[in-house]
Order: structure tokens, then C-alpha cells, then sequence
């Protein structure tokens, strides 16, 4: 079901100011390194709120919102998980903790990630990097 966009005091309500400046520093990074389509829609049983990126109906990555909390999701399939594992040991240990402990389904390892400040972002561009090569800068 689509779902319009929210405003900013809507967004601020549910995150709060902190979490809301984390939502859009990310947005920001991935928005300056990809041209992609972008769809709000709801976020499911756990999340209030999903934002997906995505192009040629394939998706890059997912973020949601619900009180209090960011997730930022990636799915990567099988020659995307081997290279992943292949970098793992240059990624820091919560990002690397998160990869590992992720459950992989029959279509890919679902990777959620839930950042409170943009400490992981460098990381979480090198894993978007691994499902399409930047298109943008």
C-alpha cells in the first residue's frame, strides 16, 4: 500500500529530533552517491514507516521508523553475501556483528541495522557499493 510522504514534524514526532537528524544525514549520503527511486510506504509488523531505494525494479536498501528507532535494511543475495564475507574483516565489529548474526532466507541475507548517530555510515555505503556501484559524485 502506497503511503504519501510524511512531513518533517511527523517524522520528529515518531523519531525524535536525534534519531530524525540520523534519518536524513543517511538519506543525504545514500541521495548523493545514488539516483534512485524512492517510495514511502507502510513499514509491516514492526516498523511504522518504510523508504525504499530502488531502480530497474531492483531494491538498494530500505529504511524504516517506528518510536524511538531508524532501521536501515539491506538484503544481499548469494554473489553479494561471498563478497561481503570477503570485506568483513574491514568492517567494524558491531557492523560486521550485525552482518553475521543476520538471518539468511531463501532470497538473501536480510541485513537490518539500527543506527543512533552516523558512526556506521562509511560501512553501510561500502555494503551498498557491493549491490550497485554508485551512480552519482
Amino acid at each position: 500500500m502506497a503511503r504519501t510522504e510524511p512531513t518533517r514534524e511527523e517524522l520528529a514526532e515518531l523519531l525524535g529530533e536525534p534519531l530524525l537528524a540520523v534519518w536524513r544525514e543517511l538519506c543525504a549520503a545514500i541521495d548523493e552517491r545514488y539516483e534512485m527511486d524512492r517510495a514511502w510506504g507502510p513499514g509491516g509488523k514492526r516498523w511504522d514507516l518504510e523508504y525504499k531505494y530502488r531502480r530497474g525494479g531492483r531494491t538498494l536498501c530500505a529504511l524504516y521508523a517506528r518510536s524511538g528507532c531508524v532501521g536501515f535494511m539491506v538484503v544481499f543475495g548469494g554473489d553479494e553475501r561471498a563478497k561481503v564475507e570477503r570485506m568483513l574483516g574491514e568492517l567494524s565489529p558491531a557492523v560486521r556483528e550485525r552482518y553475521e548474526e543476520a538471518t539468511t532466507y531463501r532470497d538473501g541475507k536480510w541485513v537490518m541495522f539500527e543506527p543512533t548517530d552516523a558512526s556506521e555510515f562509511g560501512d553501510y555505503l561500502r555494503l551498498l557499493a557491493v549491490k550497485r556501484r554508485p551512480n552519482r559524485g
